[in-house]
């Protein structure tokens, strides 16, 4: 394989990331959500929430399937893609949480994110990720 389509399959692959979390969003499923990410990742949200490890992940995503997530969806387009390296990028996404009927995220939900990815045994996973709110 030519080192062109490698890159040009891991731009898809990677770009490919977020909807790996929105399915697993879909089914309100904390370990496929978690699954997405390598096992020492971290996930920041807005609020001061700071998350620590798969484990931590699986738990947070559960709990907030069952709370304030509870019915919703959420949606997230890439902006840009860059690679740092042939295992390394960085995804900037715009999306936010979806709740009822809504096809497209309010103002007062919509969010920046930028994902750090690793490509571990041939898949790319999230080992660091926060979102920031855009701002009505």
């Amino acid at each position: 394989m030519s080192a062109t389509s490698t890159t040009i399959d891991d731009t898809t692959a990677v770009r490919e990331v977020p909807q790996r979390i929105v399915a697993a969003w879909a089914n309100n499923d904390g370990e496929a959500f978690a699954s997405v990410f390598t096992e020492d990742a971290t996930m920041i949200l807005p609020g001061g929430i700071f998350v620590a490890g798969r484990d931590g992940i699986r738990t947070f995503m559960g709990a907030a399937y069952s709370g304030p997530y509870k019915g919703t969806r959420v949606s997230g387009e890439p902006v840009s893609a860059k690679f740092l390296g042939p295992e390394a990028a960085v995804l900037v996404t715009k999306g936010g949480v979806l709740t009822g009927q809504e096809s497209e995220v309010a103002p007062e939900r919509a969010v920046r994110a930028t994902w750090v990815l690793a490509k571990q045994d041939g898949q790319w996973l999230i080992t660091a990720y926060q979102n920031t709110p855009i701002g009505a």
